[in-house]
């Protein structure tokens, strides 16, 4: 028997970077977009349309790509959400926010993705592993942007 909690996803994690909250934010927007990798540092193919309604897709090249979804709220540099079926190709509806706080000494960032629909078990189980990495590169990307400007 099929249970609501077989239907449903809700994931929160978060990362505190010593980074500027404006840095941080472009790098929310690059690891999602240009900048995504797979776990084997691969790049995704990402493009990030940076309005509301933009698409957020994989771009593989020769007319094959995949919608993920589109830009329901863009507020720089506090909030970024995004809305759609992401990487599942069965029927599901995925929301993910990106919320910032500049912070002493840094960003708070907190990403909550909740999903509904037939979520399939090995998408439940890697989402956690997915977000956990793209903080990471948001972590990384964000303190090598601030390097950077201070030389």
């Amino acid at each position: 028997m099929t249970t609501l909690n077989d239907l449903t996803l809700d994931l929160t994690q978060s990362i505190d970077i010593q980074a500027d909250i404006g840095d941080v934010y472009r790098s929310v927007l690059h690891q999602l977009g240009e900048g995504s990798t797979n776990a084997q540092g691969e790049s995704m193919q990402m493009i990030l349309e940076q309005w509301p309604g933009g698409r957020w897709f994989r771009d593989r090249g020769n007319g094959i790509g995949h919608l993920w979804g589109h830009v329901q709220v863009i507020k720089p540099p506090v909030l970024l959400e995004l809305s759609g079926p992401m990487f599942m190709s069965y029927p599901a509806l995925n929301h993910v926010e990106v919320k910032l706080e500049q912070r002493p000494g840094g960003t708070h960032v907190d990403l909550r993705h909740r999903a509904i629909g037939f979520l399939d078990p090995a998408h439940r189980e890697g989402v956690t592993h997915g977000w956990r990495h793209i903080l990471e590169g948001i972590a990384r990307h964000s303190t090598a942007q601030t390097s950077a400007q201070r030389t």
